[in-house]
């Protein structure tokens, strides 16, 4: 591998730029290790067919060419919030994923977390919901993401919020209660009255060592409220003792319990859960809390909770209505009469309930696969320049996008990520790589999962899979092997000829599973490749990759990507031609995408190799994204608009018809099974 000069634009995610003095000098490649614990990435944009890739390397030797408030609470599965500067990778938050119509919550784990120092902004939503935030940060709106603060022209042109926009979300978060003796208190009535027992029991003339029995016993499923009730009780001086009150059986978990039998420590109960003459707002925030643990349910977006005891049914309305909240109480008739209280709403308003009052029981407060479709107030109020530089944090995760406050915050792709780590987009993303040496141990863990339904997944998403380094890493291959033992379908996009050493693998791949190969061709002209893509292997020998792939009966076709106006729109014919004659059965392109830093890196490329030229396809590139340099809106990154654009795609259309691309290609089921763990005693015959 040859060195490389270093050439960077200003990264905004450090604090301060340096500039080069002089011409740059050239360094080697540099391999750090990636350690994140996922490696499958979701998609949920609608320009891209795929929904999930696996990326074990970040950066890409062949060279081609956001941030908020630390106090902002983002929401964890565990159904509460946490400030976003304590958010640590490997914390499981909901992210948003696109499903038909409405964006869906999901649970998605946290890649990497950062901080800078940058000019702070402060937005204000109808609803009263404020973000303090950088002028680079994205939020996702009725019209698709946009930043902060941008313009309708010149170099900071960009997507941008305006009075106009609505935000996605459900609304600012809640503030989590002060747990003082009072919540404390109100905290023990309602989960002792509601679920626990508590008795005087008398027994003369009957023999026994005592004639009064004294009791105390509180039996739960989750242990979660069990501990929570044992440690409130133990701050007022009443010791309990846990037991397993049952043992685990087929289809029910075990129960544990907490006890005491001594007369003042029953008391000192029977003291604690007395109804207060005049209940305090804490007291009733720990009341609805222990009385939803004990006796509450969500699911289904419908929030409930139930009791036979017309006085604890009573005690949760006025306890909601002082809230705010809206409820109906709805009666059963059975042997006795069950009172059920159902909060009305929706999940702005059960979220409202979830984080003001904060139950123990974390299974209580899943909120996966909600849809993102209420009615909350979340149009743009105002947008303030704040006059002063704050810390900012920001994350990535397995999303591409997080919860923050209640509206859906959008994280990074590509080069730009590389910003995140302290490195440049330019030759820092070509020279530094990121290796996650685990890679296949990873994504074996991944199809493990029973939520993995075997979807097909591609390699290359982010960054090409077959770097140079693959060769001595192997990690793509031990991918493509853990996808070919759960026979899960599988894509790849690569320019490399290194593809070539794992033929044998992707034949068998294809005939007990499915994978498609893309190798990605842009241009026919040799000297304009080396300029663009510097890094990548000759023109001729990824046409001969394709004719190898083909003869191997795998699957394969040619990707024009990036189609870029005024210096490889009329290459396309030529391109298509060649790669039918060499075998590719398939074919797809992409209009160039310029998102944040990497337009410097583009330009900065174009008017050094080709300074009579780079004006110009300035000027193109304007005219197919309607004057601007990138669109980020979904349905439109990888399209473009106006007379030229309609002329490239007409004429990709004639030509893909005419060579017959796209035409047999038809759909495979997935094939996926989940074949047993190493060391197994039990044996499958797998048909």
């Amino acid at each position: 591998m040859e060195a490389t000069r270093i050439w960077n634009p200003p990264n905004p995610y450090l604090t301060e730029h340096r500039e080069l003095l002089g011409e740059s000098q050239p360094v080697d490649l540099e391999v750090y290790e990636d350690t994140s614990q996922s490696i499958l990435s979701h998609n949920d944009s609608p320009d891209i067919s795929f929904r999930w890739s696996v990326n074990p390397y970040r950066g890409c030797f062949h060279a081609c060419l956001y941030c908020m408030s630390g106090g902002t609470p983002i929401a964890m599965t565990d159904g509460r919030i946490k400030p976003l500067a304590d958010i640590r990778v490997g914390d499981e938050v909901y992210g948003a994923v696109l499903r038909g119509r409405y964006r869906y919550f999901v649970k998605t784990h946290v890649l990497a977390h950062w901080s800078v120092i940058k000019p702070a902004y402060r937005i204000t939503l109808e609803d009263g919901t404020q973000l303090i935030t950088s002028a680079d940060h994205r939020f996702l709106t009725q019209r698709g993401w946009k930043h902060v603060i941008g313009a309708e022209q010149g170099r900071t042109v960009r997507p941008h919020l305006t009075l106009a926009n609505e935000l996605l979300g459900t609304g600012q978060f809640e503030t989590p209660p002060e747990k003082d003796d009072e919540y404390q208190r109100g905290y023990l009535c309602g989960m002792i009255r509601g679920d626990g027992l508590l008795g005087t029991y008398n027994y003369d003339g009957r023999r026994r060592a005592s004639d009064t029995l004294h009791q105390f016993r509180l039996a739960l499923i989750d242990l979660e409220a069990l501990r929570r009730s044992q440690q409130y009780l133990s701050a007022f001086e009443i010791q309990t003792r846990e037991f397993l009150f049952q043992k685990a059986a087929v289809g029910y978990q075990p129960v544990y319990a907490i006890r005491t039998s001594a007369r003042l420590q029953v008391e000192g109960v029977r003291q604690l859960v007395q109804w207060p003459m005049n209940a305090s707002v804490n007291w009733r925030k720990g009341f609805l809390a222990g009385i939803f643990d004990a006796e509450g349910s969500y699911s289904y977006g419908i929030l409930r909770i139930s009791n036979t005891d017309v006085t604890i049914i009573q005690c949760v309305t006025d306890s909601l209505h002082q809230f705010g909240f809206d409820c109906v109480v709805e009666k059963q008739q059975r042997a006795k009469p069950v009172y059920t209280v159902r909060l009305q709403g929706g999940l702005v308003e059960h979220l409202r309930f979830l984080h003001s009052v904060d139950p123990a029981i974390t299974r209580k407060m899943n909120i996966e696969g909600q849809a993102i479709k209420n009615r909350a107030r979340l149009r743009v109020a105002s947008i303030e320049n704040l006059g002063l530089s704050l810390p900012m944090f920001d994350m990535t995760t397995g999303t591409g996008n997080f919860i923050a406050n209640g509206v859906v915050s959008h994280n990074c792709y590509a080069r730009p990520t590389h910003e995140y780590f302290g490195l440049g987009a330019g030759s820092d993303f070509e020279r530094k790589i990121f290796v996650k040496r685990n890679a296949p141990e990873l994504l074996e863990k991944a199809f493990r999962r029973k939520s993995w339904m075997g979807e097909r997944v591609v390699f290359s998403g982010v960054t090409d899979c077959y770097q140079p380094l693959e060769a001595a890493w192997k990690l793509t291959r031990g991918c493509l092997e853990v996808c070919l033992n759960f026979r899960n379908p599988a894509a790849i996009i690569t320019k490399s000829i290194l593809i070539r050493r794992d033929i044998d693998l992707l034949k068998q791949l294809a005939q007990e599973a499915s994978v498609t190969v893309s190798i990605s061709i842009p241009f026919l002209d040799e000297e304009v490749a080396r300029a663009v893509e510097p890094g990548a292997p000759t023109i001729a020998r990824r046409f001969e990759t394709i004719a190898l792939l083909a003869e191997a009966g795998v699957p394969v076709g040619i990707g024009v990507a990036p189609i870029i106006p005024g210096l490889n729109d009329r290459d396309i014919p030529g391109l298509l031609r060649e790669a039918k004659r060499y075998g590719a059965k398939f074919a797809f392109r992409t209009l160039l995408r310029l998102p944040g830093s990497v337009r410097e890196v583009f330009f900065h490329r174009m008017r050094e190799k080709f300074p009579d030229r780079a004006g110009h396809i300035e000027s193109l590139i304007r005219g197919v994204r309607g004057g601007r340099l990138y669109d980020s809106r979904f349905g439109h990154r990888h399209e473009g608009t106006g007379p030229y654009w309609e002329a490239i795609d007409q004429a990709w259309e004639l030509w893909t018809r005419r060579f017959g691309f796209n035409d047999d290609l038809p759909e495979r089921p997935s094939a996926f099974r989940r074949p047993p763990e190493a060391g197994s005693q039990l044996e499958f015959h797998w048909q």
